[in-house]
């Protein structure tokens, strides 16, 4: 008798749970709030160089590359410290003999380390309208990076940049970030001067 009460009380406590309908959600990821575009001028002294940034990005001169000293001053990182992103970039002085080994690299860094996981690589010619030429490379997949690219006027400037995120590469939950950081990599590659 007590074995039939205790599942007359637990078909009773079942039922009375259940008192709202079922509601489907969908797998989704987080909804992400990115600021409004607005952008400062990098014109430091001593630089080769000038650009538009973000104002929701930090610039921070570099130091190190692997460990080791960088091959000038002129090395910064634009760091997006609410996205964990950051934009590396890396200026080299372009010398007799040394712009076809400064383009090789800058396309084995985009093609040969990304090539085991990225679906896809693209890269485009551009001319900025401040008549700067360089190579935009677009990388889809899982890889460290998305977005590359090297500006040059091959003769005396040669410089490298390239989006990372300091998480594990999934282009389903990074890819709104990484468009978002997309136009500001291009907005700072068309405002580009040399000086």
């Amino acid at each position: 008798m007590r074995v039939l009460h205790f599942i007359f009380f637990l078909a009773i406590v079942s039922a009375s749970a259940c008192n709202s309908p079922y509601t489907f959600k969908k797998r989704g990821y987080f909804k992400i709030d990115f600021p409004e575009k607005q952008y400062r001028l990098f014109d430091q002294p001593g630089y080769p160089y000038s650009f538009e940034y973000p104002v929701y990005a930090n610039i921070i001169k570099d130091s190190l590359f692997f460990d080791s000293k960088v091959d000038n001053d002129w090395w910064i990182n634009i760091d997006f410290p609410s996205y964990n992103g950051r934009i590396h970039i890396s200026y080299k002085k372009v010398g007799k003999n040394n712009f076809d080994s400064l383009v090789n690299d800058a396309f084995q860094m985009s093609y040969k380390q990304h090539t085991y996981k990225a679906s896809e690589i693209n890269d485009s010619l551009m001319r900025t309208p401040n008549g700067i030429e360089g190579i935009y490379f677009t990388l889809k997949g899982n890889t460290a990076t998305a977005n590359q690219f090297f500006l040059t006027d091959s003769v005396k400037n040669f410089l490298r940049g390239a989006l990372y995120f300091a998480a594990t590469p999934n282009s389903d939950s990074l890819s709104v970030v990484n468009d978002f950081f997309k136009q500001d990599m291009l907005h700072l590659i068309n405002t580009f001067k040399w000086k």
